[in-house]
């Protein structure tokens, strides 16, 4: 029975000692900070230029390098810098929007890197493309089988 309840005792213990313990702060290597989340075209053309740049800092002890930045689509390309970014260093990603899509936009870049604390931040891009005045409209062809509409 003593064995039993020295055991149990154990047992208890070392439960009530892992509760005890609470994950330290990550402290020094690499962190990403972005000069803004959002970069706003406002309202453009279409054909207008849709390339944007967001300022990366690394606010850390340690190289910051980006591995990857993808755009949410196809139309959202962006460059990152290639070379790691010392700590207290910065440096440009370019994003380039397709402007020859005309409506809203509203697109994201999502950014991968070795930093302790965010290693994937996102960022967005967002305005409105009006079609411009030289863009004419395609003839509506008639379907087979479907009224003209006048």
């Amino acid at each position: 029975m003593k064995k039993f309840l020295l055991s149990l005792a154990v047992v208890a213990l070392t439960a009530m000692g892992g509760y005890a313990q609470e994950a330290a702060p990550v402290t020094g290597g690499p962190e990403i900070t972005v000069d803004k989340d959002v970069h706003d075209y406002g309202t453009i053309k279409q054909g207008a230029n849709g390339s944007c740049e967001f300022a990366i800092t690394n606010s850390g002890s340690e190289p910051l390098i980006i591995s990857r930045a993808k755009g949410s689509c196809g139309c959202t390309v962006p460059e990152w810098p290639k070379e790691p970014i010392m700590p207290g260093e910065s440096a440009v990603m370019t994003v380039r929007y397709d402007t020859k899509r005309v409506g809203a936009i509203n697109k994201s870049v999502t950014i991968t890197s070795n930093a302790t604390t965010e290693a994937t931040k996102v960022v967005r891009i967002k305005g409105k493309v009006l079609a411009s005045e030289n863009t004419e409209s395609m003839p509506v062809k008639k379907q087979e089988g479907a009224p003209m509409a006048n």
